[in-house]
């Protein structure tokens, strides 16, 4: 894992989660593979596995740039622009 300058400009504390699964999808009946939090402002969107990859089109969107896995167990954070693990 590395540092990137993304993730000195996050919230604290994190941002609670908007939704507990990827509205996007459950919006067109699409299930999401795995779900991923913004760090910026706590949407919960799905990951480039999914079919419609709803965390990356956020970063696309937003530039909200560091997510997270918001599955059991994981803690790791990926930054979009640096496409790192941070």
């Amino acid at each position: 894992m590395s540092e990137c300058p993304h993730v000195a400009e996050l919230p604290h504390p994190e941002p609670v989660p908007l939704d507990q699964a990827c509205p996007d999808c459950l919006a067109v009946g699409s299930h999401p593979v795995q779900l991923r939090l913004c760090l910026i402002c706590g949407m919960v969107g799905c990951c480039d596995s999914s079919p419609l990859r709803h965390a990356t089109a956020h970063f696309t969107q937003t530039g909200h740039s560091v997510m997270r896995s918001f599955e059991p167990g994981e803690t790791w954070r990926w930054c979009f622009v640096d496409g790192s693990i941070v």
